[in-house]
């Protein structure tokens, strides 16, 4: 396995990714994809298995409060991904470790995430990955 920043030519394969993660047309992410490739405040991660892209990760820069974090930026895991026959092989450990990496080089200090407060799994593997549970929210809203 090997792992590498993406490009702004990697953008429809990125978006083709994230389309499968959050079931997103990838028409209306690769645009999306282009900008935060050739952005200094965000950075996306390949993991490739010799010909195949078997999954991917994206973080950013947070200027804003993060929840749990007494500094900014914090480097922030945006999403993370990886194929099912790739999974619970150390894939997306690499993946995490190439953003913390990236944002201990734009000068961070911490190092978030968040998931759905359903996502079982999702907290499952933050936990493992070393993160620290740190709130639990219910976000409301209306119409007026």
């Amino acid at each position: 396995m090997k792992i590498r920043k993406a490009t702004p030519a990697d953008s429809l394969l990125l978006a083709q990714l994230a389309g499968a993660m959050w079931a997103h047309d990838p028409a209306g992410l690769e645009a999306e994809f282009a900008e935060l490739t050739r952005s200094a405040e965000a950075a996306c991660f390949l993991a490739w298995e010799q010909a195949e892209a078997i999954g991917f990760a994206q973080c950013q820069l947070r200027h804003d409060y993060v929840e749990g974090c007494d500094t900014s930026p914090v480097g922030f895991l945006e999403g993370i991904w990886v194929a099912e026959g790739h999974r619970r092989s150390g894939v997306a450990r690499a993946l995490l470790q190439s953003c913390e990496d990236w944002a201990r080089s734009t000068g961070c200090t911490e190092f978030a995430s968040d998931c759905e407060i359903d996502n079982l799994g999702s907290l499952a593997w933050h936990l493992k990955a070393g993160f620290e549970e740190v709130n639990r929210t219910i976000w409301f809203a209306k119409k007026l």
